[in-house]
């Protein structure tokens, strides 16, 4: 034995996405990028804004020795200033730049988030479908993942998640605009959520947190609105990036935000400084803070990506399949045509087409379809859907 045996187990079971993406590249090698059309990955395709490359330019121009070397594991104290003012205004709480610790990407604020409060055994409990990577990041720091079902619109189920909360539970992960279906948790059923950890919190005798995973946040459709999760319940925190909002996702910049009104505010920051640096992030990358810092509140073309979802939308609908419409982010969670989501997408495969079982998502029955990609992608595939049910009606 070479590795260790977790990780061989991890390895029978790891994500969907990556094999399939993987999938994509071998396809394309043989057939040809034009050929094969590939949803498998979150990869937007969409430019950075405007401001980015001057910004970016200035910025390397200009830079001093000092600015290439450590800093706090915070981040840089001007730039988590310029995040808390936005934060302020986004999540109507006053955010100092004290609430933030910037981190590489939202993946990284996860991580520093989990090691921070998990204790071994602890319960980490996200609404299904979600992504993948969530029980990974539950298991490097002693946790253990569950998921909660949602109703069929994908929506919170908030009976689900009182039922299964524990003693054992310390944190309800939510992702909204969630991926994989795009779906957008109210701020009714938000607020009742911080209702309903606050009565758990108090039965079980210890502080539920809420963690909100926000990478789309930004990119939401039809004048759809993202809820403030610092108004709907003290003990919560956000996880975020700017990956999608910016096109930037190798650069892998994002922070985590602690609630101004968390019980144990100054304990978790101590926390997650402390987690930055034995992580072995040590702290998010100084050229990227130095760049976001002067970009709040910008993001992509959002148009672009509502044309996109429409013309896979319309086509989709056109030829038979079953979805709800996404609020957010740039994914599609159509019902798998036949049971068996896996065997599903292996009929899309003949086809050259790319996307992700259900199955990756705690979800099986449905399929995923990360519509980031060019427009001619999305009108060259709709043939390929269209033969693939066709055949299974046949059936």
């Amino acid at each position: 034995m070479t590795i260790a045996k977790k990780i061989e187990t991890f390895i029978s079971r790891s994500s969907w996405i990556r094999k399939m993406f993987e999938e994509g590249a071998r396809l394309k090698a043989l057939h040809g990028t034009d050929n094969v059309f590939d949803f498998s990955l979150g990869n937007p395709n969409l430019k950075p804004p405007e401001k980015f490359k001057p910004l970016l330019k200035k910025i390397v121009e200009n830079s001093r020795p000092e600015d290439h070397s450590y800093m706090p594991n915070i981040g840089y104290p001007h730039v988590r200033e310029a995040v808390s003012d936005y934060l302020t205004k986004e999540q109507n709480t006053a955010v100092t730049q004290n609430d933030v610790i910037m981190t590489c990407g939202a993946a990284g604020a996860l991580n520093i988030i989990l090691k921070a409060i998990l204790d071994p055994g602890d319960e980490v409990i996200s609404p299904a479908p979600c992504f993948v990577e969530y029980s990974f990041y539950t298991d490097n720091h002693g946790g253990i993942f569950k998921t909660v079902p949602t109703q069929p619109d994908f929506t919170l189920d908030l009976e689900a998640i009182s039922a299964a909360i524990t003693p054992k539970t310390k944190v309800i992960l939510i992702n909204s605009p969630n991926n994989p279906t795009g779906q957008i948790y109210s701020e009714e059923s938000t607020i009742e959520l911080g209702r309903l950890l606050k009565e758990k919190g108090q039965l079980v005798n210890r502080t539920l947190y809420l963690i909100s995973d926000e990478p789309y946040r930004k990119i939401v459709y039809d004048g759809a609105d993202v809820p403030s999760i610092f108004t709907c319940y003290p003990d919560s925190i956000i996880a975020t990036s700017y990956s999608k909002d910016l096109s930037i996702p190798g650069e892998r910049i994002g922070f985590a935000a602690v609630n101004p009104a968390a019980t144990h505010k100054n304990n978790l920051l101590e926390g997650l400084a402390l987690a930055n640096r034995i992580l072995g992030f040590v702290n998010a990358p100084a050229l990227m803070q130095r760049v976001i810092g002067g970009l709040q509140g910008e993001r992509v073309d959002i148009s672009a990506y509502v044309k996109k979802r429409d013309i896979l939308c319309d086509g989709l609908k056109r030829i038979g399949y079953d979805f709800v419409l996404p609020k957010g982010a740039f994914y599609l969670f159509p019902k798998s045509p036949i049971e068996d989501d896996v065997e599903f997408t292996k009929m899309l495969q003949e086809e050259m087409i790319l996307v992700v079982p259900g199955a990756g998502f705690n979800c099986p029955g449905h399929f995923r379809i990360a519509f980031c990609v060019d427009d001619q992608t999305i009108i060259n595939a709709l043939p390929g859907f269209e033969r693939v049910i066709k055949t299974i009606k046949k059936k």
